[in-house]
């Protein structure tokens, strides 16, 4: 399968997406961040906000589809966050609750998730790769773990409290 965007379905054989995924690797060995810095205006105020570029690049599509600037976006994730949360942690949430609200069963299953051993085909990864990782402990120490939220469950961006 590969990148469709009518429906946000992106494959793990993405090109697009294993270049990302390496150029995360490379600089994570290399000691450099991958974040960018970018000046935004926010409730009238320029500040600077430090995210991955793939975080901006999310922000850009929602501010597209919204018909709105991310100057916009990121004045209304400031209005509803928690006063404790800073707003770098804010938009990040923004982005998965934003993402998360729009997932169906339908998309999910366009997009080929809903079997492991098949996303771990995609990205080229082995049960022994997963499990080799910090001294030969998988991740959450060998355990997973299965979020049991449904998607009715799953609190939109304009539902929260704060952040």
């Amino acid at each position: 399968m590969t990148s469709n965007i009518s429906t946000g379905a992106v494959s793990f054989s993405d090109p697009k997406l294993m270049d990302a995924i390496d150029g995360m690797d490379e600089a994570r060995e290399g000691g450099r961040s991958t974040l960018v810095s970018r000046n935004i205006t926010v409730l009238g105020r320029r500040t600077s906000v430090r995210l991955e570029p793939e975080m901006w690049g999310a922000l850009r599509d929602i501010a597209k589809r919204e018909r709105c600037r991310i100057h916009d976006v990121c004045s209304l994730i400031q209005l509803r966050k928690n006063p404790n949360t800073s707003l770098t942690a804010a938009i990040r949430v923004f982005l998965m609750l934003y993402y998360r609200a729009a997932t169906t069963e339908q998309g999910h299953v366009r997009a080929g998730h809903g079997d492991f051993n098949t996303m771990m085909t995609r990205a080229q990864a082995t049960p022994d790769s997963l499990h080799m990782r910090k001294r030969g402990r998988g991740m959450n120490g060998g355990t997973s773990h299965v979020s049991t939220m449904q998607p009715a469950q799953t609190p939109s961006f304009h539902s929260m409290q704060g952040l």
